[in-house]
């Protein structure tokens, strides 16, 4: 049995299609509608782009290769808008062979079925808007043959999803409070979002996408978001980095004390040769802690590097 293609537009409408290669908070190269090299169907490198079609192609066949088997084993003979519903769940999930759902769902015990479904809406054991409803959608199309209204068949039209004013657009669905953090990571990239609240300037996220390698058409998705955190987690890891270097300095003209094992640090400092040791030694290891964190985000750190360091940046960026 195949996703139909009421079943793969849903999700799509989860997933957000990317036509440009991009690291995913993780770190790791992704393409398409969350395509990484271990869907055996593609390996996204930095610069690579797709065609739409070649992004549909891709995810049917990492649905017919990872996905679709799996289900089809774990629910049986099944209707359409069943079978539908349970891909989008593995696909986010990979846990379709475990839930304890699909059981109850065999045993038409549809009620607690759909409690148990809804139920997979956590990260870290805390629930989550984006999930929950997703996880409320997937059962309206399991449970009662109702895609949401968004879920649109065919190519789309011209203009579809396309910046109709100055702000942004949101390809992928987002809580009030999820738009303000988004503005405050963007303002602490060194981007303006500007003053209306919920809202994202188009040429903030343009300039933003132009900086760090993506495609600048001015929409809010896993992409652009990804990359937003990553910037945000190397400032943020960077200032640790910092104040652990400044404090580890101050150590070493802090107030003498004798260790436990009856070492003089008040006599050891007053060496000449030793407090240079001490400081070469410390050196080296904040040199080594920054180098790391360098290499970890350098997919942030190339744009900054362009003007100045044209050669080296090209360099970074290709890993």
């Amino acid at each position: 049995m195949q996703t139909s293609e009421k079943g793969i537009a849903f999700l799509r409408t989860k997933e957000n299609t990317v036509l440009k290669a991009y690291r995913d908070v993780a770190g790791v190269w992704t393409i398409g509608d969350g395509l990484t090299a271990k869907s055996g169907v593609i390996t996204p490198k930095a610069g690579m782009t797709i065609t739409m079609v070649e992004a549909t192609r891709l995810l049917k066949l990492a649905l017919a290769r990872n996905y679709e088997p799996r289900v089809a084993r774990a629910l049986g003979p099944s209707s359409q808008n069943a079978f539908d519903g349970a891909v989008s769940f593995d696909f986010n999930t990979g846990a379709i062979s475990r839930a304890s759902w699909v059981n109850l769902f065999l045993e038409h015990k549809i009620e607690l079925a759909r409690a148990a479904l809804l139920s997979w809406n956590k990260a870290g054991g805390k629930a989550l808007p984006g999930l929950t409803r997703r996880r409320q959608e997937e059962a309206d199309i399991i449970f009662r043959n109702r895609y949401p209204q968004s879920v649109r068949v065919g190519p789309a039209k011209v203009g579809d999803a396309e910046p109709r004013n100055v702000f942004a657009v949101f390809v992928i669905t987002v809580e009030p409070a999820d738009v303000e953090r988004i503005r405050s990571a963007f303002r602490g990239a060194g981007y303006d979002p500007g003053g209306d609240a919920g809202k994202v300037l188009l040429k903030t996220v343009r300039a933003f996408q132009v900086q760090y390698g993506l495609t600048p058409d001015g929409k809010i998705g896993k992409a652009t978001l990804s990359t937003l955190q990553r910037v945000a987690d190397a400032k943020a890891k960077g200032k640790a980095t910092a104040v652990a270097t400044i404090g580890s300095g101050a150590l070493a003209g802090g107030n003498a004390a004798a260790t436990p094992l009856g070492f003089d640090v008040a006599g050891a400092l007053a060496d000449p040769a030793l407090i240079t040791l001490v400081i070469a030694g410390m050196a080296a290891i904040a040199g080594c802690r920054l180098a790391w964190l360098a290499w970890h985000y350098r997919d942030t750190i190339a744009p900054r590097l362009k003007r100045r360091l044209p050669r080296f940046a090209a360099w970074l960026g290709r890993f």
